[in-house]
């Protein structure tokens, strides 16, 4: 495994933290090393910048969603044969699950892994007081190695030597360097954050720009040798088969610009488990594809293509059928939206969707919109294609939409146990969809299940062809 690691975290949201991280890893790129890029917490989006700036899968640690073990193997394993890992924090450092512990943080990840942190701060319209805040975080947790600073926003050369001053003055932390202020530099943004990658929101001029900038304004070679600190702990690997198995199922996973929100590590252990992953988009294709024994639809923003959607009247009607017909069909989120009867926009206007869920999507216009955000604890109503009845397990939700009607108390898939038992999400015959999200490292029979589920329905049903 890599020697070397560095976790990038930021005081706050909005900082600048994806920039700074992916500009990094670039330029690290650039300079011929292997870098393994990481994000802390239940993003999709910015792990999409990370796998477009390294050219390798960007992969999720997250130790709320994970029991710190399998967070400590996923790392390791993926870490195996590169030169650094650059991990991109959540939110602030010490922001998490709770207000009252480091539970799902930055913070916890970096101690759990022995790396050491670099803090990005927003320098735009302080000096000295920057001193102040860098002290406050480097002695919050006095467990937490704060080994470096990045500035944000610098409005001139003669700004960022006041501030490098001040905190190294006061701090005794290095400042490894200041990004000048860019608004060519913002990454595009939208309702849920930043644009994902797949629908190619930056190019390769933009890149070479920041990259530009990374070198000429950061210490690379500094921050190379402050990730030689890290010093990850052994495990005992348990989430995948001693060697992996052969293909004994087609799965067929939906990966365009309206479904494109997946944990890579998630579809690396259904591949281990014998799945064979067979991508489709119900954007461009006629019908599914052939010989397949289950749907997993993901996350994304399909109600950003409903009309789309709605026109490929075909993959509707595969979809549908496959469900009906007892093919197991899983819709995470944005995959819930486009198996229900309709998606109406924030314009109010409506699509047709697949029909297998008996609920609309409804994105409430400006002045009622309202997001659906936080982890969750859910548990299984009935047995099914992930959990068995009774079976609980850690996910998210991160929505804008909203079911009408909401699922009734036969047709629920969970009930969250720590919103009073609130039901959630759909099973219905072979077809569950729910608007949380699930990491399927987060319990090991997650992904076997969901093997075992479609190879049992394989043998019981013909799989639909594909035209």
């Amino acid at each position: 495994m890599a020697a070397k690691a560095i976790v990038i975290a930021g005081t706050a949201s909005g900082v600048g933290k994806t920039t700074v991280a992916t500009g990094i890893m670039a330029a690290l790129v650039r300079r011929g090393f292997k870098v393994q890029p990481f994000k802390v917490g239940p993003d999709y989006i910015d792990p999409s910048y990370h796998t477009w700036a390294t050219g390798r899968p960007s992969r999720n640690l997250d130790t709320w969603l994970l029991p710190h073990g399998a967070v400590v193997e996923l790392f390791r394993r993926a870490d195996a044969d590169a030169d650094i890992a650059i991990i991109e924090g959540v939110m602030g450092l010490y922001d998490g699950h709770s207000s009252l512990s480091e539970a799902g943080s930055t913070a916890e990840l970096a101690k759990l892994l022995g790396a050491p942190v670099v803090l990005v701060v927003d320098a735009h319209g302080a000096g000295r007081s920057l001193a102040a805040m860098v002290r406050g975080y480097a002695a919050f947790d006095p467990g937490l190695h704060l080994c470096g600073v990045v500035l944000n926003g610098v409005g001139s050369p003669g700004h960022i030597a006041l501030c490098r001053e001040a905190i190294e003055t006061d701090t005794g932390i290095p400042v490894l360097g200041g990004l000048p202020r860019d608004d060519g530099l913002r990454l595009p943004e939208r309702h849920l954050g930043l644009v994902p990658m797949a629908e190619s929101p930056a190019g390769r001029e933009y890149l070479e720009r920041l990259v530009a900038q990374v070198e000429a304004a950061i210490a690379l070679d500094r921050l190379v040798a402050l990730s030689g600190q890290a010093a990850p702990p052994q495990t005992t690997p348990s989430l995948f088969p001693d060697r992996p198995l052969p293909p004994r199922v087609r799965l067929a996973v939906a990966q365009d610009r309206a479904f494109s929100f997946y944990y890579q590590d998630s579809l690396d252990l259904l591949t281990a488990w014998g799945a064979e992953i067979v991508p489709f988009s119900p954007l461009r294709d006629g019908s599914l594809p052939p010989g397949i024994d289950g749907i997993y639809l993901g996350g994304g923003f399909p109600e950003l293509y409903a009309g789309e959607l709605a026109e490929n009247r075909g993959m509707r009607e595969a979809v549908r059928q496959a469900g009906e017909g007892g093919v197991p069909v899983y819709g995470e989120c944005g995959g819930l939206m486009y198996l229900g009867q309709s998606i109406r926009d924030f314009e109010g206007r409506e699509f047709p969707m697949v029909g297998l869920i008996p609920a609309r999507s409804v994105l409430r216009p400006e002045g009622g919109r309202r997001l659906t955000l936080g982890y969750r604890t859910v548990q299984a109503l009935r047995h099914g294609p992930l959990l068995r009845r009774g079976e609980e397990v850690r996910g998210h939700e991160f929505h804008w939409s909203v079911l009408e009607p909401g699922p009734g108390d036969s047709r629920s898939a969970y009930r969250i146990v720590d919103q009073g038992g609130r039901r959630e999400g759909f099973h219905t015959g072979s077809v569950l969809a729910s608007y949380v999200h699930l990491h399927l490292g987060s319990l090991r029979t997650l992904a076997p299940r969901l093997v075992d589920t479609c190879r049992r329905s394989a043998s019981n049903h013909p799989s639909p062809s594909g035209g």
